[in-house]
């Protein structure tokens, strides 16, 4: 790139102006004089012909201000306002060579009453961009943080705050449901997200956000801001009611009474900022049970039954116990079932014990159908845990033999009993296996049982093929009473998959 020195004009009042108006608008003041040179880029513009490309510099030091016609040096012309051809444009620059862009000198101009308003608009359009990029970097950082703000108006229900150098917004479904606001109240929120926007950045807050409330306790507990206490889990009923597990990192300081404070200072003054919001804390713990007993508090447990693979879990509670343990409208056990991250079912210990006897008779009747023994044997195995067929025929005849009141005949006649049933049931499961057309390549998949296959054929799946095209769901929609796990029916699709991959 070649150039010349241009014609100028010393305006050292344009500097002044600039360091002015970027300290008023708290922008750099490169960004107002590049306003400035673009202004007068337009203005020269305006006089000189649009179709010309113009270059306007300003002297950071001095003011002065240089205005060019900017030229590409090329072979033939085909644009005769933006190119020049390389013997002209020597006249410019000694050093122009085909492909430089050169810098022809224009005269200054004289700002009339057009120029300067066309200025003006330039310039305050760039500080307005620049005002709004340096709101958005300053909130974008403050992302994850409790803001002060100004009821600026409210409008069906959606809250608008004035936050001094930009406009928060906060969702009607962002309010505590008893809240109400008015013009000119102060309130605090959190905020969830910023975003770009043409006329500004968009500031999104919440006050019944579950991580404004883990903030102001944060606010309000040395403990946790240092980071010797910390919150696992929080779940809220915005305005009604709330849980908040958390835990000591060291023993000696007690996680809940931190947080609560001298006669409840601490908490307090959380409770009275989201409107009487009442807050069970909880200390933490790395045992389930014990978690999930903390959560449902103030009801007691006799009983946690966890199911971990499908985070899913069964507490029994005494009879007296159900309505506390539950809560208004299921609030208690909700919110206990959010902040343990389980799903948690209750149960009356009356109800657990109906279940229970239920279940007892009917295993102890399979037993006795099955085997062809008296009730008080089938009792006697089901209350040491033989509660099926399989469980009979499978084990090793010791364990029969230990039973109290079982000797060895005994126990060599149960089994015997329990491995013919089961082959009698295994060849009626052929058999409809046959009927229903399964082909027996299914038989040598791993984990497929005689009444699985049947199951299966009843589906209409009745090839490997058939089998590979299922997604777990579907097969345990089929056969889910069979797996002890989804990983189960992942491992067999896959292998009815294999010849797909050979």
């Amino acid at each position: 790139m070649s150039g010349t020195e241009g014609l100028s004009v010393v305006r050292p009042e344009l500097l002044q102006i600039a360091e002015a108006v970027a300290r008023d608008k708290s922008i750099e003041q490169d960004i107002v004089i590049e306003a400035m040179e673009e202004a007068i880029q337009s203005a020269a513009k305006k006089k000189y012909g649009q179709e010309l490309e113009v270059k306007a510099e300003i002297d950071k030091k001095s003011g002065e201000i240089k205005i060019s016609r900017v030229l590409l040096v090329v072979e033939k012309i085909e644009n005769s306002s933006q190119e020049i051809l390389l013997e002209q444009g020597k006249y410019i620059s000694s050093t122009a060579k085909i492909g430089d862009y050169i810098y022809d000198p224009l005269p200054p101009i004289d700002f009339g009453r057009v120029a300067a308003q066309t200025a003006k608009q330039v310039i305050t359009q760039k500080v307005k961009e620049a005002d709004k990029e340096r709101q958005y970097i300053e909130f974008k950082d403050k992302k994850g943080q409790i803001i002060n703000g100004v009821v600026k108006r409210v409008e069906y229900g959606n809250v608008f705050l004035d936050l001094g150098k930009a406009e928060a917004y906060m969702r009607k479904d962002e309010t505590i449901s008893r809240e109400i606001f008015r013009p000119g109240d102060r309130t605090r929120a959190f905020i969830t997200d910023v975003k770009k926007d043409l006329n500004g950045p968009q500031i999104f807050v919440s006050r019944t956000s579950n991580d404004f409330m883990a903030s102001l306790f944060s606010q309000e507990v040395p403990e946790i801001y240092d980071g010797i206490i910390t919150i696992n889990s929080v779940a809220r009923d915005p305005g009604s009611r709330a849980k908040i597990a958390v835990f000591s990192n060291d023993k000696t300081i007690d996680p809940v009474g931190a947080c609560v404070g001298m006669r409840g200072s601490r908490v307090q003054a959380i409770v009275n900022e989201l409107q009487g919001e009442k807050i069970d804390i909880i200390p933490w713990s790395d045992d389930p049970a014990a978690f999930i007993v903390n959560t449902l508090s103030p009801a007691e447990v006799t009983k946690v039954v966890l199911d971990e693979e499908n985070r899913k879990v069964e507490v029994v509670v005494p009879d007296d116990q159900l309505s506390l343990a539950i809560g208004r409208k299921g609030q208690n056990v909700r919110l206990a079932s959010h902040v343990s991250k389980w799903e948690i079912s209750i149960v009356t210990e009356a109800a657990e014990s109906e279940r229970r006897q239920q279940e007892l008779k009917k295993e102890t009747q399979s037993l006795i159908d099955a085997l062809v023994i008296d009730e008080v044997i089938a009792h006697l195995l089901v209350s040491e845990g033989f509660k099926s067929i399989e469980a009979v025929a499978y084990v090793p005849i010791e364990e029969l033999k230990s039973i109290e009141g079982f000797d060895e005949n005994l126990a060599e006649e149960l089994k015997e009993r329990a491995v013919s049933y089961i082959n009698e049931k295994d060849d009626e499961f052929e058999k409809e296996r046959k009927n229903l057309g399964v082909n027996d390549d299914l038989k040598n998949i791993d984990g497929l049982d005689p009444e699985m296959l049947v199951l299966l054929g009843k589906n209409g799946i009745k090839t490997k093929d058939n089998l590979g095209d299922l997604s777990s769901d579907e097969l345990l929609d089929i056969l889910g009473e069979k797996f002890d796990s989804p990983e189960d029916a992942d491992k067999i699709i896959m292998k009815a998959r294999e010849d797909w991959f050979n």
